[in-house]
């Protein structure tokens, strides 16, 4: 069952966000020109950056809906709910009119469809990332749950693999219809998505307490975990190294250095194979010496290479950007990646873990969501790597001092997670390997 589980969140998240990432990369390639083309190329390319933004305005909304959801009627409806949800608003931006044919409705309509994007995401990963977890045995909750986060890299590879076809077409095309094709290409995944999804079983977890259920989960939540809630919020900002990875480096490449799009796109397909790699292995790591060394060392580790990795962007050195560019988001951030999931759920009890998962990380991300749109601002010339790099290690560190504020409860039985007084379980060596 832990498998089954683990691979369900797997599939589930890969069909998720790819959905979610294309709209990121069809913001920082086409939409300034597509939506915004009455605007200063500079000014255009911060506009379409905010409209991927907005989605994040919407997830602690999401948050707080399907969490109560989750906690009140299961996991499962969440998860069902979410993946339809997103499969119909990424199809229909597909459909948008342009700016050129409709005027100033065309960007207001693609940010009504991003809000429902975000609504959708914010109970994905807490719906998925509770499933895995509450079906994983004690000793290996940090592996089996990170299969949600492998899930989510996979479903970024699809996007930035779909858009480097498309994005070699002559301008004309790529501006008319060819940006259309990914976002139509979700019908597909709304149908592998639902026939995967009706068939996973609810959680044993959330069975055998459905008689306790709270009626009100925020409440009980930010009565009990507000701590908590307050932690994996300042913690999850560290999701701003990826929305500044896939979105404001791109755009940073392509649009002010001048680079190529597709060896551009190529490096976060290669990123993300490696992160598909070592997420699993560093959240095995976790379920031996404990989650909190691995998450601070990977914040750490992003903090030093965000500086290279920019610089090598400035200086338009393809290999140091394809060797840095998977050092930095393929393997340090795949530490941080790897762990939180079960990190941020394990400071929960079951009665309120979809909810506390849920508000926490996705006011975290709704931070991280507008950090292109930030670092875009403190810099938009090709010289100003430097701020948006100070800036970007500043939230990492950030990230790390919330986590070394955490208990460290990697060694604590499934039953005892939440709770004030914690018993603590040693497991053979043999036992805590992942794989």
């Amino acid at each position: 069952m832990p498998r089954k589980a683990a691979l369900a969140a797997w599939i589930g998240s890969a069909l998720e966000y790819y959905d979610f990432f294309i709209y990121g990369t069809a913001a920082a390639l086409v939409f300034n020109k597509v939506f915004f083309p009455a605007s200063s190329p500079a000014t255009g390319t911060l506009l379409a950056l905010a409209t991927f933004g907005v989605g994040y305005l919407a997830r602690p909304v999401g948050a707080f809906v399907l969490g109560h959801v989750g906690d009140r009627l299961g996991r499962k409806k969440v998860l069902v709910f979410t993946l339809l949800l997103m499969g119909a608003t990424t199809f229909l931006v597909g459909c948008l009119p342009t700016y050129a044919s409709i005027g100033v409705l065309a960007p207001i309509l693609l940010v009504v469809l991003r809000l429902l994007q975000g609504l959708s995401a914010a109970g994905e990963q807490a719906g998925a990332n509770s499933m895995s977890m509450e079906h994983a045995p004690p000793h290996r909750r940090g592996y089996y749950t990170s299969f949600t986060l492998s899930g989510t890299q996979a479903g970024q590879i699809l996007a930035t693999a779909v858009f480097l076809p498309i994005a070699a077409l002559p301008q004309e095309q790529l501006l008319t219809w060819g940006w259309r094709i990914p976002f139509w290409c979700s019908a597909v995944v709304v149908v592998v998505g639902f026939v995967i999804r009706r068939k996973i079983d609810e959680t044993p977890v959330f069975e055998q307490n459905r008689a306790e259920v709270a009626k009100l989960p925020v409440a009980v939540l930010f009565r009990t975990h507000w701590k908590d809630v307050l932690r994996v919020v300042a913690a999850a900002t560290i999701a701003s190294v990826s929305t500044i990875f896939t979105v404001y480096a791109l755009s940073y490449a392509v649009n002010t250095v001048g680079l190529e799009r597709g060896p551009i796109l190529w490096v976060g397909v290669l990123a993300n194979v490696a992160a598909l790699l070592a997420i699993p292995v560093l959240a095995g790591l976790s379920d031996r010496i404990g989650r909190k060394p691995v998450f601070v060392a990977g914040c750490l580790a992003c903090a030093v290479l965000i500086f290279p990795y920019l610089w090598s962007i400035s200086g338009g050195s393809y290999p140091l950007i394809f060797a840095l560019g998977i050092l930095l988001f393929g393997v340090a951030y795949s530490a941080v990646n790897g762990v939180w999931p079960s990190f941020y759920g394990e400071m929960f009890s079951a009665k309120v873990r979809l909810s506390g998962m849920a508000i926490g990380t996705q006011i975290g991300f709704a931070i991280a969501g507008f950090a292109p749109s930030v670092v875009a601002a403190i810099g938009s010339g090709k010289d100003d790597w430097l701020g948006v790099a100070v800036f970007t290690a500043a939230v990492c560190l950030l990230s790390a001092t919330a986590a070394l504020t955490a208990r460290e409860t990697h060694d604590v039985p499934t039953e005892d997670l939440g709770a004030a007084h914690v018993r603590r379980v040693k497991e053979p060596a043999s036992a805590t390997r992942g794989g």
